[in-house]
């Protein structure tokens, strides 16, 4: 049984949390907190195998619950859950340690995709921040094949290569992107070919050299 900790400080969300975690077979919701400070307390106590965490709470941020639930729990996967889609947030949640950051107006899937993959000890981003890092990054100029490649790639081709590194599969990528799965898997062909790739594998350790899983 997967463990899970809640700590939001808007009740609401923790209700909508609690309601799509607690469908997913196998999953416990162990606890919940409205604060940081109680929050800690109740992980350190726990020692959950997730926790979500928002970002901006009252007494201690979500920020610092992650590091020190790093160092009291280390085996506890932290994901921030959080309004807040600014690159300097995002940048430090994955520096301490976060498994995940997830956006608050992401499908609730996404969360649980992330929560699957934090699991599995890899690393989720919402779509939306996966698909600016990677853009960022393609066009950083001192890496001239790295800018080569951004010019070669559609703006939905690099949608489905976040979604591809994230290991959706072509049928969750088509009905994300509102396409067929032949489409889906077209776009694949294409990223394959474009980047001089061979299969799913060197996909993924593209992104994962852009960044996009925090490797």
């Amino acid at each position: 049984m997967t463990t899970l900790v809640l700590v939001d400080d808007h009740p609401m969300v923790r209700n909508g949390l609690r309601a799509t975690l607690s469908a997913e077979p196998e999953w416990r919701i162990e606890g919940e907190a409205a604060d940081g400070v109680s929050g800690l307390a109740l992980t350190l106590r726990l020692r959950p195998d997730v926790l979500v965490v928002d970002l901006q709470m009252p007494g201690m941020n979500g920020l610092e619950v992650l590091r020190q639930v790093r160092t009291g729990s280390p085996t506890t996967r932290v994901i921030i859950f959080s309004m807040h889609a600014e690159d300097t947030y995002v940048h430090e949640a994955l520096e301490a340690g976060a498994s995940g950051y997830v956006l608050k107006d992401a499908d609730a899937l996404d969360l649980v995709h992330a929560i699957r993959m934090a699991l599995r000890g890899e690393h989720y981003l919402s779509p939306s921040l996966a698909e600016r890092m990677i853009s960022a990054y393609l066009h950083q100029p001192a890496i001239e094949r790295r800018v080569d490649w951004s010019d070669m790639l559609t703006a939905r081709e690099r949608q489905v290569l976040v979604l591809i590194a994230q290991n959706f599969d072509n049928a969750e990528i088509a009905d994300r992107l509102t396409m067929s799965p032949r489409t889906a898997e077209m776009h694949r062909t294409n990223l394959l070919h474009k980047l001089g790739l061979k299969n799913q594998a060197d996909l993924v350790q593209f992104a994962r050299e852009c960044g996009l899983l925090n490797a």
